[in-house]
């Protein structure tokens, strides 16, 4: 798969093997992105909060994440079935390219970035039952690397064709479901890949548009 994403798609850290809660991003980085960002439709009426930019190793703007519903937590026996969410992520369409600064070579995105970007977010939020604090990171390494070959295989069986509105057009997209919840990836029109995931939200009454205004998100 020709993307950056993987290096700079990295779980949110953890101490004592339990995230670090969410702390309010401000708007700032996403502001600096050339590209529209994406999130639910005004047919969401529920909270919309801002989540994390990823930057490229010159400092450019290359994806990020908007979330909606209920701000996760790492899954649990408790919260399993309860919690609601959906996140989109926002991914740049760009080309292989060379680094700002002439040095290195980017790689292209493609939809399979953003499929990566949104298994990996996913399984930050994920925590298998009975499992021991100290056996999460291999679980998480494992399931990492899975995430990444089947994303780069969007044709393969483990994935079925979904149509969502984007912008109100129909839009193809990939998806596939696991116990942990959905992930799904396609392109819109307006140059930029789109991926999201969510437990407890059916992906199949979802659409997707442009964020009008990014800094009315809290």
């Amino acid at each position: 798969m020709e993307t950056t994403s993987r290096v700079g798609a990295q779980a949110p850290a953890t101490e004592g093997g339990q995230p670090v809660p969410f702390a309010r991003r401000t708007v700032d980085g996403y502001l600096l992105a050339p590209f529209p960002w994406y999130g639910l439709d005004e047919a969401f009426t529920g909270p919309r909060w801002l989540m994390q930019v990823g930057m490229s190793a010159d400092g450019a703007v290359e994806h990020g994440s908007i979330g909606h519903g209920e701000e996760p937590s790492v899954r649990s026996e408790s919260t399993e079935d309860k919690e609601r969410f959906a996140v989109v992520v926002t991914v740049a369409a760009n080309p292989s390219r060379r680094s700002a600064d002439g040095t290195g070579l980017l790689e292209a995105t493609s939809v399979s970035s953003a499929a990566w970007l949104a298994g990996v977010g996913l399984l930050s939020f994920t925590w298998p039952g009975q499992m021991d604090h100290t056996l999460r990171d291999d679980w998480l390494d494992q399931q990492t690397e899975t995430a990444w070959v089947l994303a780069d295989d969007l044709d393969g069986s483990d994935w079925s064709s979904l149509s969502l509105p984007v912008d109100g057009v129909p839009t193809p997209f990939h998806y596939r479901e696991s116990e942990f919840g959905w992930v799904l990836a396609g392109s819109t029109q307006e140059g930029v890949h789109v991926g999201a995931y969510g437990r407890g939200m059916s992906a199949y009454g979802l659409g997707f548009a442009v964020v009008k205004d990014i800094s009315a998100y809290e």
